[in-house]
């Protein structure tokens, strides 16, 4: 049975070597040499173009295209020529030398078009990649790309206490990549399992693009809060020593996603959201956690009911594609490559039924621990909290408020108690230590007894 040794969510491992983890390959797009190779059409990147221009008035062609995330040569050059042509914007002198550094200035006329562009949608960030092109990317580098061995999953789990039985249930339930049912009692570490497992054992790297366009609508995929940038190179060789291409920079490289999310998701989040003043939409979370997890904690205790939320998942974790509506009604289908986990303290029959429960490939229970896996996780913790570990003390919690009173076992147990025990001592303006007296108090700080 697993129990943390430190604060669940803020658990921090680090990152398994990328020799030990088997992964299929890598996913390198160049770097458009072309407008025809964006995958975009010429009206959108004149209209990105006039809204960078229009907000920030005299630009360089370089700046352009580093806003833009887009080569100045053979595609922003295009664009300014054309809006040059149609008098949509002028050259004011020079920053230096080539057409680069050319300031350029929006024009009377070109500002009427930028504002016409800008109602159709305000997004001026990072020039969009085709939908198309980032389903094959999601599926040339898949989940299902990396896989684990026991040795692995030891080490992923090496910062908290985790019985064999439970570790070789979770290792073979990650090979599997498919959806995963974490149950029991609160406190027992299901979501420090969860995170350790998206953190470090699918903690190679990825791409993904800034944002997709299809039919004009942009969808804004890269979250700085969900999304952890791994710091790149887009020019460096590819592997095996080769010359490479520089990479197309509208692909930014993470971590593979670890998205949780709890009481707060509603069935309106797990579509495209579009936001109606800015005119764009923010794709789901499930979209954002392509090619790593999606862990839906206190499962059961959202807005919606587990059975409609339930019902959203059975297409997509049996085809392994979800599909996502536009407010203008079209249908749009991508790629579910996530590695979905529910993780609940309520019982699963009050939950799912049978036929639900039978399309989860791995139902795991994590149960309370052990009186040797508690005492490891005391060891533990006041190692971490500078408290002197003090066997006769635990002994004396152990027997008066486990045994005698028979109160549950719980992994988060021991953090909450000693950082009861340390706010005590600190006011008493003594030592914290494991005595009879502070722990008590302690206790019945942290503990309402119930009548």
């Amino acid at each position: 049975m697993p129990t943390p040794a430190a604060p669940q969510r803020q658990a921090q491992t680090g990152p398994i070597s990328p020799s030990q983890v088997i992964s299929a390959g890598l996913f390198e797009p160049s770097v458009p040499r072309n407008i025809d190779e964006t995958g975009l059409s010429m009206g959108l990147l004149i209209d990105l173009v006039l809204k960078v221009m229009y907000y920030e008035g005299f630009l360089s062609g370089a700046t352009i295209a580093d806003r833009l995330k887009l080569p100045f040569g053979g595609v922003i050059d295009q664009v300014l020529e054309f809006l040059k042509r149609e008098q949509l914007c002028e050259v004011r002198g020079s920053g230096g030398i080539g057409e680069k550094a050319f300031q350029y200035v929006i024009s009377v006329k070109g500002s009427e078009k930028a504002r016409e562009a800008l109602e159709r949608s305000t997004y001026t960030d990072a020039a969009p990649v085709a939908l198309q092109a980032y389903n094959q990317a999601i599926l040339k580098q898949s989940v299902k790309s990396t896989n684990v061995t026991q040795r692995i999953m030891r080490q992923a789990l090496s910062h908290i206490v985790v019985s064999d039985n439970i570790l070789n249930r979770v290792g073979p339930a990650v090979n599997s990549r498919r959806s995963i049912f974490l149950y029991g009692p609160p406190g027992n570490g299901k979501t420090t399992i969860s995170e350790a497992v998206g953190r470090v054992v699918l903690g190679t790297d990825m791409l993904i693009p800034y944002a997709v366009e299809i039919e004009g609508q942009i969808i804004k995929i890269y979250d700085q809060v969900n999304h952890q940038v791994v710091p790149d190179d887009p020019t460096a060789a590819a592997a095996g020593g080769g010359k490479a291409r520089p990479r197309d920079q509208r692909w930014i490289k993470i971590r593979r996603p670890v998205i949780i999310v709890g009481g707060e998701l509603t069935l309106e989040t797990l579509d495209l959201v579009y936001d109606p003043s800015n005119k764009y939409y923010e794709a789901p979370y499930q979209m954002k956690a392509n090619g790593g997890m999606f862990l839906i904690d206190d499962f059961g205790r959202q807005q919606v009911s587990p059975q409609k939320l339930l019902n959203r998942w059975i297409v997509p974790l049996e085809k392994r594609m979800d599909f996502l509506t536009l407010h203008t009604g079209r249908k749009l289908e991508v790629p579910f490559d996530v590695m979905i986990v529910f993780s609940t303290n309520l019982a699963p029959k009050e939950l799912v039924d049978e036929a639900f429960l039978r399309r989860i490939r791995h139902k795991i229970e994590i149960g309370d621990p052990s009186f040797e896996e508690y005492r490891e996780i005391f060891k533990r913790v006041c190692q971490a909290k500078g408290v002197p570990y003090d066997e006769q003390g635990l002994a004396y919690l152990i027997k008066t408020y486990y045994v005698d009173k028979q109160h549950k076992l719980r992994a988060v147990h021991p953090r909450d108690l000693l950082d009861q025990l340390i706010d005590i001592a600190i006011y008493l303006n003594i030592p914290p230590t494991l005595s009879k007296d502070l722990l008590d108090q302690a206790w019945s700080a942290y503990f309402v007894e119930l009548y």
